[in-house]
């Protein structure tokens, strides 16, 4: 259960990913389960993809789906190890 202190506490973060040639870009993290369906971005005119959560103060590993494809967040060098082997990203929310 959500208190009202933690409601407060939460903060959008928005999550952009500059891929003009790209058809789908989704994204997955431990915020949404790793549920890509959860949060698939828009694109803008530009080719920016980009999607806006709300999230509670934390640390969270996540990685775009671009076309099928996982990703790392080319503009974020804060990673972690996965359990694959691989890196996620990291984003801190305070």
């Amino acid at each position: 259960m959500t208190t009202k202190k933690q409601k407060a506490l939460r903060k959008k973060v928005t999550f952009s990913l500059h891929a003009p040639q790209a058809e789908s870009v989704l994204l997955a993290g431990d915020f949404n389960h790793w549920n890509p369906r959860k949060h698939p971005l828009k694109k803008d005119s530009s080719g920016a993809w980009e999607a806006s959560l709300v999230l509670t103060p934390d640390t969270y590993e996540y990685k775009y789906i671009v076309d099928g494809d996982w990703q790392m967040d080319p503009v974020n060098n804060r990673t972690c190890e996965n359990c694959f082997g691989s890196q996620n990203n990291l984003v801190t929310v305070s």
